[in-house]
Parts: C-alpha cells; sequence; structure tokens
C-alpha cells in the first residue's frame, strides 16, 4: 500500500498547494531567505508550512509574514524559537520594484508558493496574483474533472 502524500522531488521543502486554488498566478520570482540557524536546520527536515502565508513589501524591502518553521527538540537551550516570525526575502532591487508597482498599482496579491534547496541556499518562489472567485475555482475544478475524463477515454481507447 502506498502513502496517501504526493511524492516530492529532493530539494523540495514545502509547496503551498492551497494557492493555485485560490489565485490566479501571473507571475513567478524567485528569492532568498534570510534565516537563524535552528531555522536552516528545521528546513532540512522539511518542517515548514506556508498555507497561510502571504508577501509584503515594506520600504523597499520584501518581507515573509505567517511562515510556520517548527523547531527541532534538539534546539539548543540558549535560544527562544520564534516559529513563525517575520522573515526578510532577498531579491534584486529591480524586482522590488516592480512587485511594489504590481501590488500598489494594479491590485495584485503577493503569495508563497514554494520553498526549496538549491546549491544549499533555501529560496521561496514567489506568486504574482489575482484571487479567484466562487465560480472561477468550480470552473476550474470543472475543467480538471474534463482533462482527467478525457485522459481515461484516451488511455483506455
Amino acid at each position: 500500500m502506498g502513502s496517501k502524500k504526493p511524492k516530492k522531488a529532493e530539494n523540495t521543502i514545502a509547496v503551498n498547494r492551497v494557492a493555485r486554488h485560490d489565485y490566479f498566478i501571473e507571475d513567478q520570482i524567485e528569492t532568498g531567505m534570510v534565516l537563524e540557524g535552528w531555522e536552516v536546520k528545521s528546513l532540512r527536515n522539511g518542517n515548514l508550512q506556508l498555507k497561510e502565508t502571504y508577501v509584503m513589501v515594506k520600504n523597499g524591502e520584501v518581507w515573509l509574514i505567517g511562515a510556520h518553521i517548527s523547531p527541532l527538540g534538539s534546539a539548543s537551550t540558549h535560544i527562544k524559537p520564534d516559529a513563525t516570525r517575520t522573515r526578510k526575502l532577498l531579491a534584486h532591487r529591480g524586482e522590488i520594484d516592480r512587485l511594489t508597482g504590481m501590488v500598489e498599482r494594479k491590485g495584485y496579491t503577493l503569495i508563497a508558493l514554494s520553498a526549496y534547496w538549491i546549491r544549499g541556499r533555501a529560496k521561496l518562489k514567489i506568486g504574482i496574483a489575482k484571487g479567484k472567485k466562487y465560480h472561477d475555482k468550480r470552473a476550474t475544478s470543472k475543467e480538471r474533472d474534463w482533462k482527467r475524463d478525457q485522459a481515461r477515454m484516451l488511455k483506455s481507447s
């Protein structure tokens, strides 16, 4: 018997699956994360939740708000880990300016899509998104069901 959880790639830490259900993703940007030592160790174990996170541009800097990194039980005793602290994200100035313009002028939202490792560094993929209405979500699920049925019909014939 296989497990119910989807298999994740070796370098993937966490994926925000709810994001694609609730938002139309227009564009994606890869950013770095400023982390403390205990957070890096927890990320290596995959202890990251992106479900209720969002990204905010404030004073020319990009911040990740609401991400939950569970501390390890073997964490140091002299450090008090804050699991949901606000974390700074690292991006190029041009990307930050573009994000600021999209959010302020065009009404887009910034959401965390996934976290992963690249050459030993933790990266976060940010999505520039617009919220879906209820009828949009229904149309998306109908389309997904239809594609699944098409694949079944093609496979059986």
